[in-house]
């Protein structure tokens, strides 16, 4: 049940979300549902609630290779509900990013290259994952949605926006 993408313009996209205070509900279940399989049948390897126009403290990374990220690592999907995370080295990288709700384009972000997450499952139960690399990235990249942020308000200069069609001539195998 895969659901439209909000698109960059949509308000929702620039709203802080709600946390999730109620677990183990049939709305949630369908929201996280909704989440995993859009992600999926997008070639995303992350997805947050706002992008499905659901303006709550919820997202998924799954990081895969696919279509869009053909160099991206294997990690099964993980849900996290109401998450924050705490920088665990102050080394940053800059790398591609691309965001479903801005299709179309990419763009150099920095980003930290090593977190801890703390976040809630589904039955509300606290936990925990540090995250390298890639996945920290697609991490901090969902979790700006969650502040009203996009991937473009953390660009340094405009001179690093590309066309996706670029992008692939990039990263293509010489």
């Amino acid at each position: 049940m895969q659901q439209d993408i909000v698109q960059l313009g949509a308000a929702v996209l620039r709203a802080k979300a709600k946390p999730i205070e109620v677990f183990n509900t049939v709305v949630l279940a369908q929201l996280i549902e909704k989440l995993l399989c859009t992600v999926t049948e997008s070639n995303g390897v992350g997805l947050a609630a706002p992008q499905i126009n659901q303006s709550v403290c919820v997202l998924v990374i799954a990081s895969k290779p696919n279509q869009r990220y053909p160099n991206a690592p294997l990690m099964l999907p993980v849900v996290m509900i109401n998450p924050s995370f705490q920088t665990l080295s102050t080394n940053m990288a800059i790398d591609w990013e691309g965001c479903l709700s801005i299709p179309g384009i990419r763009a150099l972000v920095p980003r930290f290259t090593q977190i801890k997450v703390i976040y809630q499952d589904v039955n509300g139960d606290s936990q925990q994952l540090e995250l390298t690399d890639f996945p920290a990235r697609v991490f901090q990249h969902e979790y700006d949605h969650l502040a009203g942020l996009v991937y473009l308000d953390r660009v340094q200069t405009n001179q690093d926006i590309i066309a996706d069609t670029e992008f692939f001539k990039l990263i293509e195998p010489t």
